[in-house]
């Protein structure tokens, strides 16, 4: 559905319930006309060969046309790219276009094969629109001059962020699992790292799938040998794809043995540095990578703000929390003294992010902006524009079960997965565009 919104329409992804719909919707009626497509442009259900388009939409120079696939909205996009590079390198034509009416991406040939050179969510997308065009507007592909200075991809260097509060039950481990499953489905290498004992962030990514202690498969792999090792166990030694997500999510898991080792690892004088040695050796194989941490000021919280570029700080912005964001500030400034010591930038704070809100309208309109404004005012932390608010969709997906004979282990799924239609996902996805366009990975 398209709706009017001052001077610019907006397309609404919550309209799309099946290809058919993505395809008139957000093909059709929204993305060529404002491409600069008029109905003599393009062609539907294009037979070319054995292949058959959804769409091919010509800019009337030779060879400088964009095949256009439409995928169900609960599609992994990934699993079609194979399909969409075989139309591209075929047919010879410059530009692909993949969605499924939740994400956008748009692929270069170059060299006998694809290229992300743009990825969006569809939420939000008519603030995109002019980096769309400037790629693949029919103006755009007419001027052949113009392609190659619109179409440079930009050099991507990983970027770690760690999610931290002192507080714990604010959401820090919902916020970490779910951004991740929302990053992945945006087509970012996406890494976990979970430094709390607790494990929750294991837990929640489906790593804890035994049944008793004696099928514990953690417990010799995980968080403390990666620390604890200066030459063996490095990150992919350590590092398990997820199951919780239907998009590929590495982590590092933790386990509740891991407290014990505190004084242990505080004893060896290269534990600060050893994380950013190691992953700096995998630097190119990740695009984001997330730290979940402790809710205290002990060495893992530390060892998290010692090794991220950035800070995100969960809170639900009530008073004990409140309180907590002092000694979150102490503890950056202790930080940041010892990052200057190893030649290290401070670390970078994205803001405090507003989580667990109730969604009641008045509490909404009125008491939660007085809260937004005290953080401002009194602890002189920026707030994050977004807000994860509490719903039921978002507690049951990491609640999730499943019977293997008589026994019943956890199965959690990102809120992707579990409700793809939940307002949650929305939620996500506009952080998720938020903390892209602050780390400079917005395309």
């Amino acid at each position: 559905m398209i709706k009017k919104s001052k001077q610019k329409f907006v397309f609404d992804p919550d309209f799309c319930h099946n290809e058919r719909e993505v395809e008139s919707k957000l093909i059709i009626s929204y993305l060529l006309p404002v491409l600069g497509y008029p109905i003599n442009a393009w062609r539907q259900e294009i037979k070319f060969n054995r292949f058959r388009l959804d769409f091919l939409a010509e800019s009337g120079q030779t060879k400088n046309g964009v095949v256009i696939e439409a995928k169900h909205p609960d599609k992994n996009l990934n699993d079609h790219l194979a399909q969409l590079k075989g139309y591209m390198i075929n047919l010879d034509l410059p530009y692909g276009l993949l969605t499924n009416g939740k994400e956008v991406r748009i692929y270069k040939q170059t060299e006998n094969t694809i290229q992300l050179v743009f990825s969006c969510f569809a939420y939000g997308i008519e603030n995109k629109i002019d980096e769309i065009r400037a790629l693949i507007g029919r103006e755009t592909l007419a001027n052949s001059s113009n392609t190659e200075v619109n179409t440079k991809i930009t050099d991507v260097n990983m970027k770690i962020i760690a999610i931290y509060h002192n507080k714990g039950g604010v959401g820090k481990t919902t916020t970490v699992v779910n951004l991740a499953a929302t990053f992945s489905k945006a087509g970012k290498k996406v890494l976990i790292i979970d430094l709390d004992s607790q494990a929750n962030a294991t837990f929640a990514t489906g790593l804890v799938n035994f049944g008793d202690e004696e099928k514990d498969d953690l417990k010799d792999n995980y968080i403390y040998h990666l620390l604890k090792s200066r030459k063996s166990f490095s990150i992919s030694d350590v590092a398990r794809s997820s199951r919780f997500s239907s998009h590929k999510i590495d982590v590092i898991p933790s386990h509740i043995l891991l407290m014990k080792h505190e004084k242990e690892l505080n004893e060896y004088k290269y534990v600060q540095g050893i994380l950013i040695k190691k992953l700096e050796l995998v630097k190119d194989k990740y695009d984001i990578v997330l730290i979940d941490t402790p809710p205290s000021l002990n060495l893992y919280a530390g060892l998290a703000l010692i090794t991220a570029d950035y800070l995100l700080i969960p809170s639900d912005l009530k008073s004990f929390a409140n309180e907590g964001l002092d000694n979150v500030r102490e503890f950056l400034e202790e930080t940041n003294e010892f990052r200057e010591m190893t030649n290290r930038p401070s670390i970078q704070i994205l803001g405090v992010l507003p989580t667990k809100i109730s969604t009641n309208a008045k509490f909404v309109k009125s008491t939660l902006q007085k809260r937004i404004a005290l953080i401002k005012q009194r602890y002189q932390f920026e707030v994050m524009d977004s807000i994860i608010f509490e719903r039921d969709d978002l507690a049951k997906c990491t609640e999730q079960t499943l019977e293997i004979g008589e026994l019943e282990v956890a199965d959690p799924r990102s809120i992707h997965d579990f409700k793809s239609h939940s307002k949650s996902v929305n939620e996500f996805q506009e952080l998720a565009q938020e903390i892209l366009q602050k780390i400079g990975l917005s395309s």
